[in-house]
């Protein structure tokens, strides 16, 4: 009878056994907390701008650039060179790839809470026991003792309601927030070094520009001499044809400094110092390129800065479901084995083992509603980072509309600046010859040299404008970037390197 009593208790504490492990695997499914839906975001079914500049923009999407190193719209071979070096050496995106493999790391310490610490202990000690007390196992009285112990320890909190995974959620979507941070952060540096590169390349053109009229202004002050020797010209129209010729070198010479500083700024982005880049001059004009926006709705994809804001609205609902979990009761358990002796000989022993198990459940029953207002405070940031979010969205189509309207707007003007620059040169011609006859003062040249250099000068400031304005509108509509770039929950699981860039990216550890 006896026998089959143990038996039947032994068979009802492993059901019990069993029954406990089933409740606790149930309740690991539990998660309090909303789960996450992307909030919606005011989104045009068109671009404004697009549909003002029918017969401009291109019509078939597959004109446009391409979609990775989007800087070869440009055909330059040493703008792609430049570009292709930002990922090398910039000192900002190393700041930020940095930042990154943090996120990553605490994203992995945060997953850790999922599972059970194990530690193991190793102790030594020698006592000496007072002489008054009466004599105990291991201890003579009033003797010397040692005591040494070995155990493994292992402590679990069950995930029941839900707050590791939660944290785990928040600390991933932060994660992928930081490597869009870091997409956003290349996009901006290659839309910066794309734009003072055609900056520096229109300065190329003024500096050509304005060599050409000095070589055409000495001709007229010789011109200008020789009628002056010859009796027909006054000195003053020598004078006045001197300043212009010393005039006009000085504008040549002060292009100079923009110059050097649109090459010095490239130095910094590619991370040399300026005094190592030397861009040499060139006769070669960029093209003003026609890019197609797209659908207003596939910049929510392609945006890193609205990825970013996208994935702190994750990060801040996952952290919801971590302050409501703080109201459930918590559940630790411990366990202990190993052995313990007061001689080291006896340490590994049978009779030497120990061992214990427990739990303990822990439930605050009064905090002064700090857990509400921690609650309240996390839906506050919630809510601030959907308006953040939405913001971002608006921004980004009034960054576009800009652009377009730029572009759309510097086109018209540059058909009327070319158009004038013709007919100043024409009438620059003609009233030049009507000097030379001897019809017309020496002042009407000026004039008529003055305003056919500073129509061109405005045609090139308009072409650059275009230009630069180019280069910002592929910048606003995300350049190659494309949300599937941002690293997955998996993928920041397994530590795997990562790469944004159409070309491969160096080892981000080693700083030269």
């Amino acid at each position: 009878m006896s026998a089959d009593f143990g038996a039947s208790a032994r068979l009802a504490a492993a059901a019990g056994r069993a029954a406990a492990v089933a409740v606790l695997i149930l309740l690991a499914g539990c998660e309090v907390g909303p789960d996450y839906h992307r909030p919606s975001a005011p989104v045009p079914a068109a671009y404004k701008e697009a549909a003002k500049a029918q017969g401009w923009m291109v019509g078939d999407p597959q004109d446009a650039a391409d979609r990775g190193a989007w800087w070869s719209i440009y055909d330059d071979p040493m703008l792609d060179g430049l570009e292709r070096q930002v990922d090398i050496s910039n000192q900002t995106l190393k700041a930020d790839a940095a930042a990154f493999r943090q996120s990553e790391a605490l994203a992995a310490e945060a997953r850790a809470g999922l599972f059970p610490t194990l530690s193991l202990n190793a102790s030594a000690q020698r006592s000496r026991s007072g002489s008054g007390g009466t004599q105990t196992a291991g201890f003579g009285r009033g003797g010397i003792s040692n005591l040494f112990s070995l155990t493994a320890d292992a402590s679990w909190t069950p995930d029941i309601w839900g707050s590791v995974r939660r944290a785990v959620e928040a600390s991933e979507a932060t994660a992928q927030a930081s490597a869009g941070t870091l997409a956003g952060a290349r996009l901006s540096a290659q839309g910066s070094l794309a734009s003072d590169y055609v900056q520096l390349r229109v300065a190329d053109e003024l500096k050509r520009l304005l060599d050409q009229s000095v070589l055409a202004f000495t001709q007229s002050l010789q011109i200008t001499k020789n009628q002056y020797a010859a009796g027909t010209a006054a000195l003053s129209d020598v004078a006045q044809a001197q300043t212009q010729l010393d005039q006009t070198r000085a504008q040549a010479i002060a292009v100079g400094v923009s110059r050097a500083q649109f090459e010095h700024a490239i130095a910094v982005l590619i991370g040399k110092p300026p005094a190592d880049l030397t861009i040499a001059p060139t006769t070669r004009m960029l093209a003003v390129p026609e890019i197609p926006p797209g659908v207003p709705s596939a910049l929510l994809e392609r945006r890193p800065d609205i990825a970013v804001a996208e994935r702190q609205m994750a990060s801040a609902n996952a952290e919801i479901g971590v302050a409501e979990a703080a109201f459930y009761p918590d559940i630790t358990l411990t366990g202990q084995s190993g052995t313990e002796a007061f001689a080291l000989n006896k340490l590994l022993t049978a009779p030497s083992r120990i061992w214990a198990f427990g739990s303990t459940i822990a439930e605050t029953l009064f905090d002064a509603g700090a857990r509400q207002a921690t609650l309240a405070a996390q839906r506050a940031v919630f809510d601030e980072d959907v308006a953040n979010y939405r913001q971002t969205v608006l921004a980004a189509f009034q960054q576009v509309e800009d652009n377009l309207a730029g572009l759309r707007i510097l086109a018209e003007e540059a058909k009327a600046q070319d158009s004038a620059v013709r007919e100043a040169r024409n009438a620059e011609r003609i009233i030049f010859n009507q000097y030379r006859a001897g019809t017309v003062a020496y002042t009407s040249v000026i004039v008529a040299q003055t305003t056919a250099l500073s129509d061109a000068e405005a045609a090139l400031n308009v072409r650059e404008g275009r230009l630069v304005d180019s280069v910002a509108l592929i910048e606003a509509l995300g350049g190659g970037w494309n949300a599937a770039q941002l690293p997955t929950p998996a993928r920041i699981e397994q530590d795997q390197p990562m790469n944004f860039s159409p070309f491969p990216a160096p080892d981000p550890h080693p700083v030269k």
